[in-house]
């Protein structure tokens, strides 16, 4: 057996070769932590789709107008993904300076007391500051991409992200089951709920509280058992004195002994291993995938928004007339088959095809996907809801599964596109700033557009054609991507 030598004469453009050959080993001592994480995350946003078309009407604040339900719909997750937008930079930059650990942790308890808030508000305005609230605080969800990023190489990061759909599968499980069969559990469940005055009064409570809990217990988890991955000596006082961008305390997390192979060739040319300015992290490399994230994100959310209100509306409007229960189990069995295929394939996928077609075949699959809007309406004022509407509604979210995958393959061209590793925090900031600018103008667009649609006298097709015109941007920008991030890497 032959050991091998790792000194000054072993050649460096070797590595990459030996890079393929052997796969460093996941820190699932670590790892495990970040996917429970990312269940708490997931439950607080998968368990308020079923149940949110009936909180707004069942507030009043429509005036009993149908056909303004989607409206504000639409303005509720606006509220969330504006505020997000608005602190998603500065928690990423912190990280990098005071560590990932604290932010999260302060994450998961704002999350926690912004659902309790929700589930007790009576007024939209209540809703709105609940949503926002817990948007400002889970600007840090950025954060778990980057402690990924943090604990994995280049070797082991595509496997690391074929796992994270599994906390997504779960929350797309469980989220929409609570939310949609705890909701008015008083009417639901007259013999267990029945005498409490307090579920009476707040409706919509027991589905909140289990996300809030949950987000608790996600925090001791995370204060016991993390290790922080990025090693610093900033005192968050020093930082407040507007030492942020003069001086860089923060130490990178030390990478495998594969990864520091890799850097030292990526890192010939100089590249400091610290935080770099705002301004040196605006690269060509980076804006591309910027750009494609967020044309993927304007379609992805856009027909995410549409969807539950597409399933309650009443058929002869444009939609399915279904309730909040049957919304819930669908939206369950999608998620738990999207997450099932991505944990068993993306990586399989991704080595036998590449992240760069994988990702363009995602985004080609919203066109079909939006086609099926209208085909499912009309399947249902024909047939009812029979065999042919279910088979509709089976393809479309099938379809789903694709465009789902194009995130872990985008989280790949962002860590190529970063200038440096220290720099890994502001660089994946930045991207997901204008991702949630996206985030917010994709679902109170797309919701009123649909609302608009159904009104009498304008196009029912309205929503459909402005859907499509998000397909076809983002089709177009996920040509500027390479076929493989290492491209980018073995440039710098």
């Amino acid at each position: 057996m032959t050991t091998r030598q790792d000194d000054e004469e072993t050649p460096l453009l070797q590595q990459p070769d030996q890079l393929v050959a052997r796969t460093s080993p996941l820190p699932w001592d670590q790892f495990w932590i970040i996917l429970f994480l990312q269940l708490s995350d997931s439950l607080v946003v998968q368990t308020l789709a079923p149940f949110t078309p009936q909180l707004i009407r069942d507030i009043g604040v429509t005036n009993g107008d149908e056909s303004q339900v989607g409206h504000y719909v639409g303005i509720l997750q606006s509220s969330y993904y504006t505020a997000q937008a608005l602190t998603i930079l500065p928690w990423s930059q912190l990280s990098d300076h005071i560590g990932r650990k604290p932010v999260i942790l302060t994450a998961q308890f704002a999350m926690s007391i912004s659902m309790f808030s929700f589930g007790l508000s009576k007024i939209f305005v209540g809703l709105v500051v609940s949503r926002a609230f817990c948007g400002a605080f889970n600007g840090s969800n950025g954060v778990i991409k980057s402690m990924v990023m943090d604990i994995t190489d280049t070797t082991n990061l595509p496997k690391a992200f074929s796992y994270m759909p599994l906390p997504w599968m779960l929350g797309t499980l469980v989220g929409p089951l609570v939310g949609g069969s705890l909701s008015r559990p008083v009417d639901r469940f007259p013999e267990i709920f029945g005498r409490s005055i307090l579920l009476q009064i707040y409706p919509y409570l027991l589905p909140c509280a289990v996300p809030a809990i949950f987000a608790l217990v996600a925090w001791l988890v995370a204060y016991f058992c993390f290790k922080e991955s990025v090693s610093t000596t900033t005192p968050l006082w020093k930082l407040t004195k507007g030492r942020l961008l003069r001086q860089s305390y923060a130490k990178p997390f030390p990478p495998s002994r594969n990864a520091l192979a890799v850097r030292e060739v990526a890192n010939s040319e100089g590249v400091a291993s610290k935080p770099l300015p705002l301004c040196a992290l605006l690269t060509p490399k980076v804006l591309t995938v910027t750009t494609s994230y967020v044309t993927m994100t304007l379609l992805y959310m856009g027909f995410s928004s549409v969807l539950p209100v597409f399933y309650s509306t009443p058929i002869e409007l444009g939609g399915l007339s279904l309730d909040p229960p049957k919304i819930g189990a669908i939206l369950a069995v999608s998620g738990v088959a999207h997450g099932v295929f991505q944990l068993l394939f993306y990586s399989r996928l991704h080595d036998r095809f590449g992240a760069g077609a994988m990702h363009v075949t995602g985004v080609v699959s919203g066109i079909p996907i939006i086609i099926l809007f209208p085909v499912t309406n009309a399947l249902a004022r024909v047939h009812g809801l029979g065999l042919a509407v279910w088979l509709s509604v089976g393809v479309q979210l099938s379809l789903v599964t694709s465009l789902i995958m194009c995130y872990p393959c985008l989280v790949l061209f962002i860590r190529a596109a970063a200038p440096n590793r220290a720099s890994l925090g502001a660089t994946n900031g930045i991207v997901q700033l204008v991702v949630a600018g996206a985030k917010i103008v994709a679902p109170a667009s797309a919701a009123s557009v649909f609302s608009y649609s159904m009104q009498e006298g304008h196009d029912a097709w309205s929503i459909y054609y402005y859907l499509m015109a998000f397909a076809f941007l983002a089709v177009g920008t996920s040509l500027l991507l390479p076929r493989d991030p290492s491209l980018w890497e073995d440039h710098q």
